[in-house]
């Protein structure tokens, strides 16, 4: 049997509808990890779907639980077909966001994953069921149409990564031995374009906080005290347009990354952002002035506010509210020092007068920015592969523009990181409607069965050192 033999094998299963089938199946179990509810739905979903279908193709599986409390189970599975042969390891999560019932449109829901023309709706089909659904079926066309995989291949699976993969790192420390690799290939995220398949080596990091004034108790009658009392929606608003300027360029020092690297800037020369149908249009002239889009999104930082409030929006009345607070985020890349975030904006805003503007990280931790170089060998044979199979050169993406936990496979693993992700930016992932498409499915089972092809051929990047 043959490369193209896999190829074929895999695609065949979409167009027979057995890949259909079992992710229906998969969509059905409704694993939302924000819902207390859902725990056993996410244990079902490693040990009645995920366990039988990886065993059946000579998959040794466990199920092991959270070291964190409140956290959802992993499985980890293996198949080891020798150790002088490189190994692999792949990730995916079963768990979702939830499902937002009564907000889908009518004849479409969460739970039972409905074809419309080149979509697949149901929760999950984008995000990341159906991602982790196609790299296993192009597992399992490999091994049909070779006998074995030629590699050895580990697989993590958590049911926690909407909720911030709780439990994933120590789970990977405990876990280090069995989860030792030479890379990570995996696949979660958008495409670049919903035509153009797509590699990305790790995620730009995420970093949120808050601002806010608290100027008196109470608020008091604009016709009396308007003019004589300090409005704290002004005062903020002002502190956050000395952030950035009016076209989306950051004006604080210690928010900005380090240059963008040679390699990363010829990666992204021919990457053009474009969501799709459903997307917005970029606004050419916002955020940092001389860059391409694609260099805004993937090769430095962004700063925005995702919620303002002061007074009551709902129902303004007329009178001078006591306090105004801002929620914030920092995107940032490699070359940042989120630590540094807080403190540089402190020293800006004094300097400014806005003294009484208080800051404070929103969350205990931050998704740490995560790059591998462009230039690394794992992705020039990744995209070699990808073109043999597609006779066309994928979009490098030095990190996704959204953050996930990439640092725990570069920082406690320290693997090699390629996602080729099987979405795209107008998916709906997280909000009613969600749905993949079957040109990028049919693309992405093409694409993986010949990676993983591939990865049983001599021709791969020299195994990293024990």
């Amino acid at each position: 049997m043959s490369r193209q033999a896999a190829i074929a094998d895999a695609v065949a299963q979409l167009d027979n509808g057995t890949f259909l089938k079992d992710l229906a199946r998969r969509v059905a179990i409704p694993t939302e990890s924000q819902n207390p509810e859902r725990k056993e739905a996410l244990l079902a979903y490693l040990t009645d779907e995920m366990q039988p279908t990886l065993e059946a193709i000579g998959f040794t599986c466990r199920i092991v639980p959270n070291p964190v409390s409140h956290g959802g189970p992993f499985l980890i599975a293996e198949r080891i077909e020798g150790a002088h042969l490189p190994t692999v390891l792949s990730y995916g999560h079963g768990d979702v966001i939830r499902g937002l019932e009564d907000q889908w449109r009518d004849g479409i829901g969460p739970w039972e994953m409905k074809q419309e023309g080149e979509r697949l709706y149901g929760r999950g089909t984008a995000d990341n069921k159906g991602q982790h659904s196609i790299n296993i079926q192009a597992l399992k066309s490999v091994i049909g149409a070779r006998g074995n995989l030629g590699f050895n291949c580990k697989l993590l699976i958590e049911t926690g990564e909407e909720t911030g993969s709780p439990g994933l790192r120590l789970l990977c420390e405990q876990e280090k031995e069995a989860l030792s690799a030479d890379l990570l290939l995996a696949s979660d995220g958008p495409r670049l374009q919903p035509g153009r398949p797509t590699i990305f080596l790790g995620a730009r990091g995420n970093f949120n906080f808050d601002m806010w004034l608290d100027l008196r108790e109470g608020a008091h009658h604009s016709g009396n005290w308007g003019g004589l009392l300090a409005d704290p929606g002004v005062i903020l608003a002002h502190a956050i347009a000395s952030i950035c300027s009016p076209t989306g360029k950051i004006l604080v020092d210690g928010f900005l990354p380090t240059p963008i690297p040679n390699s990363v800037r010829a990666a992204l020369a021919d990457c053009t952002v474009d969501g799709g149908e459903d997307g917005p249009t970029v606004d050419e002239w916002w955020g940092e002035p001389g860059m391409t889009p694609a260099e805004r999104v993937y090769g430095w930082n962004s700063f925005d506010v995702l919620a303002f409030k002061t007074g009551n929006p709902e129902r303004p009345v007329n009178a001078i509210p006591p306090s105004a607070k801002a929620h914030c985020q920092i995107r940032f890349v490699v070359g940042s020092d989120p630590e540094n975030f807080l403190p540089s904006l402190r020293k800006h805003l004094d300097a400014r007068g806005f003294q009484a503007v208080q800051l404070a990280p929103s969350r205990d931790a931050y998704f740490k920015a995560t790059r591998l170089d462009p230039d690394d060998p794992w992705v020039k044979w990744a995209v070699g592969s990808i073109e043999a199979t597609l006779g066309a050169k994928p979009a490098i993406l030095p990190n996704l523009g959204g953050s996930l936990p990439n640092d725990i496979f570069t920082d406690v693993l320290k693997l090699p990181t390629v996602w080729v992700p099987h979405s795209y930016a107008s998916c709906s992932q997280h909000a009613p409607n969600e749905h993949a498409l079957l040109p990028i499915i049919r693309e992405g089972l093409q694409m993986m069965a010949g990676l993983f092809w591939d990865l049983g051929e001599k021709s791969v990047p020299a195994r990293k050192a024990a």
